[in-house]
């Protein structure tokens, strides 16, 4: 969806500082947030609708937040819509009822994050595009979640990689199943994208699913 959330490629942000010998964690509190969001997103929502209820706070609130604190807004929201929390129980800080356990237990953090979370998948259907196509990127504005970043839309690129099926975002993220769709590496030419002004040196590649490219 279209918001502030969606930086790449935004002028007037200001240089990237890295923080020298940048810790893990600021605060013990981030830790519980991680904690949080590994137990109760376990098997009730996926990583794409966690990305979505993020591009859902508001952008003033988005661009204030640290880190942790939008992945704290995360849990909150989709808590709330999977039925796990009521609105009163966030407010009151007490349960109005029993509670379900967590599906991931601390006996299987370990097992759950080292086999990680594949995402490709086997399908009939056959790649539309080959390594060496000429494609852009279409000109959608979709209100609800993609991957098919801002800045690339209506610009051309050359497939450069082909890698199988992959769970598609676009559905994955409002729970419409995983679709799952052909995944392909774009190279896109700097001046593609931001005009003659920009290297004629520089490229950028950006991993795009079928349904978001066409032919150039």
């Amino acid at each position: 969806m279209n918001g502030v959330h969606d930086m790449g490629g935004m002028h007037g942000l200001g240089p990237i500082a890295p923080e020298p010998g940048e810790p893990v964690f600021h605060a013990d509190w981030e830790k519980r947030v991680l904690a949080l969001s590994l137990t109760t997103g376990a098997g009730r929502w996926n990583i794409d609708a966690g990305r979505h209820a993020i591009e859902r706070i508001p952008g003033a609130e988005y661009l204030r937040m640290s880190y942790y604190e939008k992945w704290f807004e995360r849990i909150r929201t989709l808590a709330v819509e999977r039925g796990l929390l009521t609105e009163r129980e966030l407010e009151s800080g007490r349960p109005e009822g029993p509670r379900e356990m967590p599906l991931l237990t601390a006996d299987r953090v370990d097992a759950v994050l080292s086999s990680g979370g594949p995402s490709l998948r086997a399908v009939d259907a056959a790649p539309a595009f080959k390594v060496g196509d000429a494609v852009r990127a279409r000109n959608i504005n979709p209100t609800g979640h993609t991957r098919l970043p801002r800045y690339a839309r209506g610009r051309e690129g050359v497939v450069t990689h082909h890698h199988g099926a992959h769970v598609f975002p676009d559905s994955n993220a409002h729970f419409r199943g995983e679709d799952p769709r052909h995944l392909y590496t774009v190279r896109f030419t700097a001046q593609a994208l931001w005009g003659e002004d920009a290297s004629p040196r520089d490229a950028v590649y950006i991993d795009l699913w079928e349904p978001y490219l066409e032919r150039a």
